[in-house]
């Protein structure tokens, strides 16, 4: 199969969808990779990186697409890239449909297989988010502690306080993966962190393996507008696979919060869950509303490309190498976590939270398939 991999254009992101490792592996199974030159520098790969391990050198985006039957990505398609994407391709990249009516129907229109990273499953997780999921999470304490300084507006207070001196109040919403991640990382700072849930085996599981200064909390609406009034950075991951997140913290509460608490929105990809967030970039990260700080950068992990892009070909490259081996119908057949992935095929849409949340025909995957 001949596979190509264009440099990203979304701005300040700076991960690139293969590592040399990976284009390795699958020159080595007899498939060629093309590389846009440049693709992959802001990770920190070099074009003679990609060289010596076989991949073509392409100097333009447009060569990419026009003479690739797979497309592997990081982050969605944007409106520059829309006339390139040819019928019957295959995509395989982070899409976020929900979050964007755009998007979709420019998708739709390509007729192009749109196979998301974020909604492949195995066995009830998602093995390609996982790892943008830890490297947000940690960013999001992260980002989080910086922003609550006071020279960029915050309340100005250290997550871990001092000899003598109270730490801050975290409240994570959504014990996830991201959570997870951004609750161990407060605690690590120091901070005195509440973690909140609805699932009680998830938290039972949480109360055993965090540290001391990590309190999961049964997640509701009472208790979350109980919990920000004391909190100074909030961070929200809530995720339901494929739709929209919802909308947890609401713009009436933010007159409860203490001025300059900072609020991280992890879920921002699939609409944010806070009713108050818009989406940023690591160019300008922040909006302050009512004196509270946003912070909901759609792609967070962008701003640590060497690690991101090596940790996201660590989860991809065997399913890509499915694809490429078998091609996306006998792959997505044979594999049923492929086949989850699979949310536009040929103009139809076959992810019904993607179908539903633009009131669109949802046609089974599995007729397209076979």
């Amino acid at each position: 199969m001949r596979i190509g991999v264009p440099k990203e254009i979304k701005p300040q992101e700076a991960r690139v969808g293969l590592t040399p490792a990976g284009a390795l592996t699958l020159i080595r199974s007899g498939h060629k990779v093309s590389i846009q030159k440049g693709a992959g520098l802001l990770s920190g790969i070099s074009d003679k990186a990609y060289f010596q391990v076989g991949c073509e050198l392409v100097d333009d985006i447009e060569s990419i697409y026009h003479n690739s039957e797979m497309i592997i990505k990081v982050k969605e398609p944007i409106q520059e890239e829309y006339a390139l994407i040819q019928k019957g391709q295959l995509l395989f990249t982070y899409f976020h449909f929900a979050s964007s009516e755009e998007l979709t129907n420019a998708m739709i229109k390509s007729e192009a297989i749109c196979l998301a990273y974020e909604t492949v499953e195995d066995k009830g997780k998602l093995p390609l988010l996982i790892p943008m999921s830890e490297v947000a999470g940690r960013m999001a304490t992260q980002e989080g502690a910086k922003y609550l300084e006071k020279p960029f507006g915050g309340f100005g207070i250290l997550l871990g306080g001092v000899t003598g001196v109270q730490p801050a109040n975290v409240m994570v919403i959504g014990g996830g993966v991201s959570g997870a991640e951004a609750a161990r990382m407060a605690a690590g700072l120091g901070a005195n962190v509440t973690i909140l849930d609805t699932n009680l085996d998830r938290l039972r599981e949480l109360e055993s393996i965090m540290p001391a200064n990590v309190t999961p909390v049964y997640s509701n609406s009472y208790t979350i507008e109980e919990e920000l009034k004391r909190s100074h950075l909030i961070i929200g991951t809530v995720l339901i696979p494929g739709s929209k997140a919802p909308k947890l913290i609401r713009k009436e509460m933010l007159s409860k919060m203490m001025p300059g608490t900072v609020l991280v929105d992890v879920a921002i990809d699939q609409g944010g869950c806070f009713e108050t967030s818009e989406p940023t970039t690591h160019d300008a990260p922040i909006k302050i509303k009512e004196g509270i700080i946003h912070y909901a950068v759609t792609n967070m992990p962008g701003a640590v490309p060497n690690t991101s892009t090596t940790a996201l070909t660590n989860a991809t490259l065997s399913y890509a190498l499915q694809l490429a081996n078998k091609g996306w119908k006998t792959a997505c057949d044979e594999n049923t976590a492929l086949a989850k992935g699979l949310n536009i095929v040929q103009g139809k849409v076959v992810y019904k939270e993607v179908a539903e949340a633009f009131d669109l025909e949802y046609i089974e995957a599995s007729t397209l398939i076979r």
